[in-house]
């Protein structure tokens, strides 16, 4: 078969037939509407992505203000929610981000050590210093001992930190959870509320794990596939982190109108002096100020989500136990932001000085 080009026809077996050209013309037309329906997805990608904070914030007022408004999102929802950002984390993640836990065991052995010592302590803490009823303090507690929140390694990346460290303590932290954070809640929180470690297990593993795993696994033997889907990964993601607020939010609005103002506060200082706890670990181990950077934002960054989903799970009882989860997310993404500015400028600083 030819192509006559003076003539636009196909030559084959002595005949000449007109090209279809309808048919070119839709399937070019076809091409360039899925290439404008990416750029488009990618555009709201970017947006979401850098306006993650203040979308969250301003989904979080109408929900408290206007539950009404998104009372369709169900507290039900949360685990499945979750689970796509979990999905999300996985299809990022290469074997070449393990790469860190070998050729650096040390500091992330360090770091996973702060996090699981530092926020659990300081939830523990802070519940007997502001005296929390049982159902707040639970909730405050499940946001100490999960691990390192999923937008920390952008966090850290944005901060001039070790992203490399901070990928490997996200990725370490994360497969401890199911085995750790039963056992820390137990620790910290059995004393006042029941605490079934094997069900928080099983649920940790099919929450997180499980849809990390699959992402991962896809990522590896779909790596083109995934590539163009990982562009959009941000606005999915900022979605369901916003709608697991949003239904939290919206099904305790009239408590949290009421006791709102301690919530923020025990959440604000549980997250800053994580922030700072960890920065101080980081200086008092010796290690360079892209470490501690590091290691400051995923001691103070956590997987709330993952504390909303378990107090929905298995603390049900507790309506008000979801409510420290919430605030956090919200709360972790705007004080994360203004940190990696300060420590970006910081670290500039430093540089010139050096250079001079």
């Amino acid at each position: 078969m030819s192509l006559n080009r003076d003539r636009g026809f196909f030559v084959a077996g002595g005949e000449s037939r007109p090209r279809n050209s309808f048919s070119f013309f839709s399937a070019h037309s076809d091409k360039f509407e899925r290439g404008f329906i990416m750029n488009t997805l990618k555009k709201l990608s970017n947006f979401f992505g850098q306006n993650m904070a203040v979308i969250v914030i301003a989904v979080a007022a109408l929900a408290l203000f206007a539950p009404q408004s998104v009372s369709f999102i169900k507290t039900s929802y949360v685990n499945t929610l979750l689970g796509i950002v979990m999905f999300g984390m996985g299809l990022t993640l290469k074997p070449g981000d393990f790469k860190v836990v070998f050729s650096r065991p040390k500091d992330v052995i360090l770091g996973c050590i702060a996090q699981f010592t530092v926020m659990p302590l300081l939830a523990f803490g802070l519940t007997k210093a502001f005296n929390l009823p049982p159902e707040l303090a639970i909730g405050v507690i499940l946001v100490g001992t999960c691990p390192g929140g999923t937008s920390s390694n952008v966090m850290t990346y944005l901060s001039k930190g070790d992203v490399a460290l901070s990928v490997g303590m996200t990725a370490v932290s994360t497969v401890l959870a199911p085995f750790l954070t039963p056992v820390l809640t137990y620790i910290y929180a059995g004393a006042r509320v029941d605490v079934n470690m094997a069900s928080m297990f099983l649920s940790i593993v099919k929450v997180v794990i499980v849809p990390i795993a699959a992402g991962f696994i896809i990522n590896h033997f779909f790596f083109a596939v995934t590539q163009q889907i990982v562009e959009i990964l941000p606005l999915i993601s900022t979605t369901a982190i916003v709608a697991i607020v949003a239904a939290v939010v919206s099904a305790n609005a009239s408590k949290i109108l009421t006791s709102g103002l301690l919530i923020v506060a025990v959440v604000i200082c549980h997250n800053v002096l994580g922030y700072l706890l960890g920065f101080s670990i980081g200086k008092a181990l010796k290690l360079d100020g892209s470490k501690c950077r590091a290691i400051s934002i995923e001691v103070g960054m956590q997987n709330s989500g993952l504390a909303t989903s378990l107090a929905a799970t298995h603390f049900a009882q507790y309506p008000l136990a979801t409510i420290p989860g919430a605030v956090f997310s919200v709360w972790h993404n705007i004080s994360g932001a203004v940190l990696a500015n300060f420590y970006a400028r910081s670290a500039e600083k430093s540089e010139n000085s050096a250079a001079r």
